[in-house]
């Protein structure tokens, strides 16, 4: 009989390297070692139990007891690192935190998920993969100021990706490619308004009223962020702005847009939302 060339005892050479068994406790352990700052040691009072402890800025918070076998597990599969002395901390290691990203991916993309933050969106044959970490927006929200506080907040971030969403939907902006997708009529193009559907329609009527309550001042910094996925730096300079300042206007920009589509930093109820209609105060 003869084998199969590409094929070896451990299978195809094409097939994809399993990860490394280290059972539910050791999951669990390595997803509690992800957070900045993170750490694991034994147990004063019991050796064979592990204690997690994480945060930052000089607060130590509880992150759950483990059984030190699942630390040996992450150890010897190089997920985690040991640091020397007495106490010997666990911290995650390089590897660890790379197979986490593959695990926190699409499952068709875990590799393309360790080394990018991949998003998906839409549903179906029209869904598709985006590199959250290409959008100036997403820098922002995880980058931390000199008080420890994100740049932007998580309600204008999410505006800022509502806009962005009703931008592409909308179709406004030119498409450095060609759409397959898109239906043909004859006697249309591509951009015939008469061919629009009612979606990308909807789309321009809520970006038209996105950027008329912001303002004229603040719309075209918000088509460029949101829009054209343009960074700072470059907004600056083709705006002859002062160095770091783009952020600073993005914040006032992304926060008066937030408060066009309703959102806040936290919930405060229905007792102190933001009221829409006038028969609300009856």
């Amino acid at each position: 009989m003869n084998k199969d060339p590409t094929a070896t005892r451990s299978g195809p050479v094409t097939a994809i390297r399993a990860e490394a068994p280290i059972g539910r406790a050791g999951e669990r352990l390595l997803a509690a070692l992800a957070p900045d700052g993170a750490y694991a040691f034994r147990d004063p009072l019991d050796g064979e139990v592990l204690i997690v402890r994480g945060g930052g800025g000089g607060v130590s918070l509880g992150g759950g007891r483990f059984p030190g076998t699942a630390g040996e597990r992450l150890v010897s599969a190089d997920l985690a690192s040991r640091a020397p002395g007495p106490r010997g901390c666990l911290t995650l290691a390089p590897a660890g935190r790379a197979r986490l990203r593959r695990a926190q991916g699409p499952a068709d993309e875990p590799f393309r998920a360790q080394h990018l933050d991949l998003i998906a969106e839409g549903e179906g044959v029209e869904r598709r993969l985006r590199d959250a970490a290409e959008s100036p927006i997403a820098w922002m929200v995880r980058r931390r100021g000199r008080d420890g506080a994100p740049l932007l907040d998580r309600a204008s971030f999410e505006a800022g990706e509502r806009l962005r969403r009703d931008i592409a939907t909308a179709m406004l902006l030119p498409r450095m490619g060609i759409d397959w997708s898109a239906a043909r009529v004859d006697g249309s193009g591509p951009r015939d308004a008469a061919s629009a559907s009612d979606t990308t329609l909807a789309a321009r009527e809520r970006v038209h009223r996105a950027l008329e309550a912001v303002g004229n001042d603040l719309s075209g910094l918000l088509i460029d962020l949101c829009g054209h996925v343009k960074g700072l730096e470059r907004i600056e300079v083709e705006r002859r702005w002062p160095a770091r300042s783009a952020k600073v206007v993005a914040r006032i920009a992304l926060g008066r847009l937030a408060e066009h589509y309703g959102l806040q930093r936290e919930a405060t109820g229905p007792d102190h939302a933001r009221m829409r209609l006038w028969r609300d105060r009856v």
